[in-house]
């Protein structure tokens, strides 16, 4: 029906197909490429989920969800209800995943929607020709998906909600506990206390100069008697050197070369995303996700081309890419860079194991939109994770790099010392992208060594090094942690890492993660009352069992009952056996600068503080700063006390800021240079620590 209004044209609203996705941005692209026979609106995410102020699960009733609509979006859910009414056809385009499919399916449940209808459009990337193509053949709602999103929400109100109640009532308010969260709690805990029990083990090295004609190279101690040999202790090492005779040459024994490749890394998924972009960017896992969404869901590129989705969908565990996106790689590479750099074979990446691979590997969706062309167009942190996308994936379509290698064995008296040298012989893949490994690897180049030739012994340098225990968790390692016990899904790990942060369990000290004593007395609970939550085999278990409703070949009822029945017997046992935790206040030697009373250290939601005991009656707090017993090198009047930077950085500064403005981000120590009179700071350096003048005048290892 055609509507004329004077003179005007109308057309009817009941002509237009209505499409409901999630977010504004996206429906702003998908309606450009659609045409004005679509009208494209968004639901805001969630329309409905489990009520807050109550479990929302039958248990007794096949553990049936009671879902609500969520408060506030009473507004969204009228509006979607209007349109739907005077629409020709509806259709459901929720991201192509678990959670995507279930907001589709409580869309279709609110509009009255038949969910055989086939109304569900899903894509991989937000382009014209990919969306398009998808509207062609719309699907009916996949149940099992939904099934399996609806498994694992219904556990996890279960199981927090059970144990959170209790947490509130034996130790304190506002915590929470939870599967995967549990187990990202456990896994900085262990590693804390491996760091506390690791015995630093000594041993030694020997860095020599020998010279060739008039080629000098390094070589290291190696061993004996053509045995390589570990040296432990200081009189070993003058054992071996006892042994060479500096008159004498030593004679090269062996010299292999060969030529060895370095292929590149496979294009992202959303486990390594987060992880090299925590590495080279210094981005939080939730920001990466939150600029890899902008750029999934559309950037607008100027009149040309509008608004466009720049990269694929960004929660995948799978690293394959389509055909299409190979030949188009391929063609781009032939013409940039040569057919040299250009793959021959199609390269088989093998996921991880228990992947789902429903979608492609994270690439950009052309790989004609280079980093360089969108710099005006994208924000600083779009146009470096975009970057980061991009040249990965090109260079996971590149040929390999070349190096010569040669390895030189040389020998005297019995004493074998080694020469590794290396050359970048054709750059392949590094033209476009260098992880910190290929940034790190310079060309170490030996002179041209014969089997028969001589070398002379110039110099030594032996040094003593202590073995380091296991680095404290990162963002990156904790992510890759969790995914390589099979613990969580891509869609969990950034809210995972936020919660244990959020809760207080972890802090972060620089970039590391340190568990809290409240963390720790979580755990502690959680380990002896509920063993199975924190079991690593059990939560990944549970993944697999998702994955198998999503694949229809289990009943999502019988998966959670499966798993709950054990929980609600230690459920029951621990409401009895838990004894109340007390976190004592303790003293904090000073009375109160307000009332005089005794002042008191407190553990509070962000870490311990200062507190008047007289509270609530008088609410002086202060922060607890932490002298390291050295006297201000500035004013000579103040304390150096250990400071956090906005982003968590420990740093070092006069007690009597802002009158002295003294800064370090080294600690400074108790003694002052014998060079210049100058303060010295410990300094944390690759295989130990060092104290150093900051003029740069002096410096020293520590010895442990």
């Amino acid at each position: 029906m055609i509507h004329w209004k004077g003179a005007l044209y109308v057309p009817s609203t009941k002509q237009k197909n209505l499409v409901i996705v999630e977010s504004p941005s996206k429906a702003k692209t998908i309606e450009k490429y659609l045409g004005r026979n679509y009208h494209v609106v968004a639901s805001l995410g969630h329309v409905r989920d489990l009520p807050k102020s109550q479990m929302g699960v039958d248990i007794d009733h096949d553990y049936e969800p009671k879902y609500i609509s969520i408060r506030g979006k009473g507004p969204v859910i009228k509006d979607l209800k209007k349109e739907a009414k005077k629409a020709k056809r509806v259709y459901l385009a929720a991201d192509p995943d678990r959670e995507g499919e279930a907001i589709a399916w409580h869309v279709s449940h609110l509009l009255g929607l038949d969910d055989d209808d086939k109304n569900r459009v899903v894509f991989n990337e937000i382009t014209k020709d990919t969306v398009k193509q998808a509207f062609k053949t719309p699907r009916s709602i996949d149940m099992n998906l939904v099934d399996a999103q609806q498994a694992r929400r219904v556990l996890d109100r279960l199981v927090g909600y059970s144990i959170s109640p209790i947490l509130w009532a034996k130790v304190k308010k506002g915590l929470s506990a939870g599967r995967v969260q549990s187990i990202a709690l456990k896994l900085v805990i262990e590693r804390e206390n491996e760091i506390k029990k690791f015995v630093p083990q000594e041993y030694w090295t020997i860095e020599s100069i020998f010279k060739h004609d008039k080629d000098k190279f390094k070589a290291n101690f190696y061993g004996l008697n053509g045995k390589k040999v570990e040296l432990k202790n200081n009189d070993e090492v003058k054992d071996v050197l006892s042994r060479v005779d500096k008159k004498k040459d030593f004679s090269i024994d062996k010299v292999t070369k060969k030529e060895r490749k370095r292929m590149p890394a496979a294009p992202f998924t959303t486990s390594s995303l987060q992880q090299e972009a925590n590495k080279r960017l210094n981005f939080k896992t939730r920001k990466t996700m939150m600029i890899a969404q902008q750029l999934y869901e559309g950037i607008n590129l100027g009149r040309k081309e509008g608004t466009v989705g720049l990269i694929t969908y960004m929660r995948t565990d799978s690293k394959r890419i389509s055909k299409v996106a190979e030949a188009e790689a391929s063609k781009f590479i032939h013409e940039e860079y040569g057919e040299p750099f250009a793959i021959i074979k199609e390269r088989k990446d093998k996921n991880q194991e228990g992947a789902q691979d429903a979608h492609e590997a994270i690439r950009p969706s052309s790989v004609f939109r280079t980093p360089a062309s969108l710099k005006d167009i994208l924000s600083r942190d779009q146009f470096r994770l975009y970057s980061l996308i991009w040249s990965r994936f090109v260079a996971s379509q590149m040929t390999p790099a070349v190096f010569d290698t040669m390895t030189v064995d040389l020998s005297q008296n019995g004493v074998m010392f080694r020469a590794n040298g290396s050359k970048i012989k054709f750059e392949g893949y590094r033209k476009v992208y260098q992880s910190a490994a290929d940034k790190a690897r310079k060309d170490n180049i030996l002179p041209d060594l014969a089997e028969g030739d001589t070398a002379k012994l110039q110099s030594n340098d032996p040094a003593q090094h202590f073995t380091q225990p296991p680095a404290r968790f990162t963002e990156a390692s904790l992510v890759k942690a969790l995914e390589e016990n099979g613990v969580g899904r891509p869609s969990t790990y950034a809210p995972t890492i936020d919660t244990i942060q959020r809760r207080y369990y972890v802090k972060l000290n620089g970039k590391s993660f340190e568990p809290t004593e409240l963390g720790e007395i979580v755990d502690n609970l959680i380990q002896a009352y509920f063993p199975d939550i924190v079991n690593i085999d059990f939560t990944a278990n549970l993944e697999d069992e998702l994955d198998h409703i999503e694949e229809g070949k289990e009943d999502w009822v019988k998966v959670v009952d499966r798993y709950y029945k054990p929980f609600a017997k230690e459920l029951e046992s621990a409401e009895d056996k838990i004894e109340k935790v007390q976190i004592k206040d303790e003293p904090a030697g000073m009375d109160c600068d307000i009332c005089g009373a005794p002042m008191v250290i407190k553990m509070g939601r962000y870490g311990k503080f200062y507190a008047c005991s007289r509270f609530p009656a008088c609410r002086n707090t202060k922060p607890i700063v932490k002298e390291i017993g050295v006297v201000c090198p500035k004013c000579k009047k103040g304390q150096v006390i250990e400071r956090k930077s906005k982003k968590n950085r420990i740093f070092y500064g006069c007690s009597r800021y802002p009158d002295c403005d003294f800064v370090s981000w080294d600690k400074p120590i108790n003694r002052d240079c014998p060079k210049d009179g100058h303060y010295l700071v410990e300094k944390k350096v690759k295989g130990g620590r060092q104290v150093i003048c900051p003029n740069g005048d002096y410096e020293e290892d520590i010895q442990k």
